[in-house]
């Protein structure tokens, strides 16, 4: 019965107290300590009192390592003999010849195929470029509705497509009609176009 009563008086000690812990969360002003009892300080032991400190090692610190990744492109494959543009391209317009290939891996696929460029005021740029869409039945809004079959796009309005060999053009690259359908056939967007003059 002894224990009994020492626990509930425990218990009822915990519960007097619990109101005051939950005021001091709310900035409440703290308890009076008068109405507290008071405990006496626990006597220092010896070896508390006397015993060293130890502190922990440092831990040791990871050398920090300079990583660089190097990502290596393969350099573009030579451009074969006889074709005046760089490695690396799908299709190759000499301006000055009036020729132009198709190639792949360095290598001639097709051509050379006679061709026809821009006339004065409308020069045909040279340059790199990439095939940026295609129309197989492309009327040109520039020019009154004129047919540009097959043409695939590579610099703006500049277009291979099917067209006259012995007329200058407006700055497209004129094919005969079998070329011109396997240009097309055979170049995709994004296709690398080289012109040179």
């Amino acid at each position: 019965m002894r224990v009994r009563v020492t626990i509930l008086s425990l218990v009822g000690a915990a519960i007097t107290l619990l109101p005051a812990c939950a005021a001091a969360n709310t900035a409440a002003p703290p308890p009076s300590t008068e109405s507290l009892p008071s405990v006496p300080p626990r006597p220092a032991t010896t070896t508390e009192a006397t015993a060293p400190v130890t502190a922990l090692p440092p831990i040791p610190r990871v050398a920090e390592a300079e990583v660089t990744i190097t990502k290596t492109t393969p350099p573009p494959p030579p451009p074969p003999a006889g074709v005046p543009c760089g490695g690396g391209v799908d299709a190759c317009i000499d301006l000055s010849a009036n020729k132009s290939w198709l190639l792949a891996g360095g290598k001639v696929t097709y051509g050379p195929v006679p061709i026809t460029h821009g006339r004065p005021g409308y020069l045909t740029p040279p340059g790199t470029f990439h095939v940026g869409w295609k129309d197989i039945d492309h009327l040109s809004s520039e020019f009154n509705n004129a047919p540009m079959p097959y043409s695939v796009f590579f610099n703006g309005g500049i277009a291979f497509h099917e067209g006259s060999l012995s007329d200058l053009s407006h700055g497209c690259i004129h094919l005969s009609n079998s070329a011109a359908r396997t240009y097309y056939e055979a170049l995709s967007v994004g296709d690398v176009i080289q012109v040179v003059p």
